[in-house]
């Protein structure tokens, strides 16, 4: 599958929006906490809709329930000038009953719509695998099956990652003359 340039750019801007709220400075894993206070700060956020879009779509991380993936794939390969109406793309889209709230008072800013299509892409590829059209069915259903094997693992290397990337920036501070936090 083909990732328009505007996607793959904001994809990799969400995920390092989730990897940071992710883990505190000592490593915990603190998402819920963080992804709460963040959901608590919505009316402030608003002013970044479409400024940056992927620090105010981790408010309604999980929020989305995919029906139609086909038409999520399809959205994913349009170009910021042609994205489709929140309108159509919601019809292959459920609202998580906790996050409906938000989604009414996002949807009643002036780029609420255009706002909710991206963070919903952002949402499907951050949940979703995103596989080449040349793989087969058996293909797919090996990788799914790896995939459900894998499904704690993920969350492990996510908080690995974390703690290595705060020794690392220890490291950096002591090389800098700072003492360190350990």
């Amino acid at each position: 599958m083909r990732i328009s340039p505007f996607f793959q750019e904001l994809r990799s801007s969400y995920q390092a929006e989730l990897d940071d709220l992710n883990s505190d400075s000592e490593g915990h894993h603190v998402l819920p906490k963080r992804l709460a206070e963040k959901r608590q700060e919505l009316a402030f956020l608003l002013q970044l809709l479409d400024l940056n879009p992927e620090m105010v779509a981790v408010v309604l991380h999980q929020a989305f329930e995919f029906t139609e993936p086909e038409l999520m794939e399809h959205f994913l390969t349009l170009d910021a000038d042609n994205l489709l109406s929140w309108d159509a793309l919601s019809e292959g889209i459920r609202i998580a009953p906790w996050a409906q709230t938000m989604v009414d008072q996002i949807l009643a800013e002036p780029v609420g719509e255009w706002f909710m299509s991206v963070a919903a892409a952002l949402e499907y590829m951050h949940a979703t695998p995103i596989r080449g059209r040349a793989q087969s069915a058996d293909a797919d259903a090996d990788e799914d099956l790896e995939n459900v094997e894998r499904g704690d693992q993920h969350e492990e290397d996510e908080e690995r990652e974390a703690r290595e990337r705060e020794e690392a920036g220890n490291a950096w501070m002591v090389e800098q003359g700072f003492d360190s936090k350990e």
